[in-house]
């Protein structure tokens, strides 16, 4: 793809605009923080605040969802032109979250390289051959077993591939995002490592005194769209990216495909289907792999 194709606006980084952002979509964060933490505890019927919570835990999480992107942006170096700004903004707003910033920007750098899709180099998003599935996944291949898989990792797959490094590259030895001396950071990241490591527990104290003083996606489409020009040009800010989406469209032609499924289908079919790989059967294609939903 031509970079010459996109106006060289879009690859600018403001600062300005990029803190605007920041506070925006902290605004949106804390506004239902306020609603639930000060008025929950008022409705009148004894069962709303059961419906009330998972409610707002949803919407919550969709609005963080929103300051952890911008943190991947830091991770780029394409919230600003200074390095610095980028980490120090990108420290803080993950870690708040308690996601780790430099553990994951360094293990994701491979994701942005021509490892990607790689089966030994990749460091995330590796799928396993068939010889290497585990005998319990056999009990998983029905409608109840999809179901709880699906919930599983909509809600601890994100925290174990951090710890455990599940779904990723496999080393020869434990591997955990935490540990600075694994096999997936070099020698010059381990101190950055140790920084994102403290800044966790940090958040993790701020989270308990706070805990302790309180007691107790439609137009998403617009944003998830331009992660396609994000794989291609990395550095690029978020607020440009879907101008230079609508440039690369009809350049990249039948290359740009978007898959229109809805999500709770998507989600369904990557449960029942994408569960190992295996070399084509027909054996014309030797270097294309398929997922098969099969034992």
């Amino acid at each position: 793809v031509s970079k010459n194709a996109i106006p060289p606006h879009c690859f600018n980084r403001s600062l300005l605009r990029s803190f605007s952002y920041v506070l925006f979509d902290l605004t949106l964060s804390f506004l239902p923080y306020h609603i639930a933490t000060s008025y929950f505890h008022l409705l009148p019927h004894p069962l709303l605040p059961y419906i009330s919570w998972p409610i707002y835990w949803i919407l919550q999480g969709c609005m963080l969802t929103s300051v952890w992107i911008i943190a991947h942006e830091c991770g780029h170096h394409a919230f600003s032109d200074y390095q610095i700004v980028d980490n120090v903004v990108g420290l803080v707003l993950p870690t708040a979250l308690l996601v780790l910033y430099f553990s994951r920007k360094y293990s994701h750098r491979r994701n942005h390289s021509i490892d990607i899709g790689s089966m030994e180099r990749d460091e995330v998003f590796v799928p396993k051959p068939k010889s290497n599935m585990p005998w319990y996944n056999n009990y998983f291949n029905n409608t109840p077993g999809r179901l709880l898989v699906i919930l599983v990792t909509l809600t601890v797959g994100w925290p174990l591939y951090l710890a455990f490094n599940i779904s990723g590259q496999e080393y020869d030895r434990f591997t955990c995002h935490y540990d600075p001396n694994g096999p997936i950071f070099s020698n010059w990241e381990r101190l950055q490592v140790h920084i994102s490591d403290l800044g966790i527990m940090s958040a993790i104290y701020v989270l308990y005194k706070i805990v302790k003083a309180k007691g107790d996606y439609g137009v998403l489409n617009k944003v998830f769209h331009t992660h396609v020009v994000h794989h291609l040009f990395s550095t690029m800010p978020h607020y440009h990216a879907m101008e230079a989406t609508n440039v690369l469209k009809p350049i990249l032609g039948e290359y740009y495909s978007v898959d229109a499924t809805p999500i709770w289908k998507a989600l369904w079919r990557e449960a029942r289907e994408c569960l190992f790989i295996e070399p084509d059967e027909d054996g014309a294609q030797n270097d294309v792999f398929w997922y098969r939903n099969k034992f």
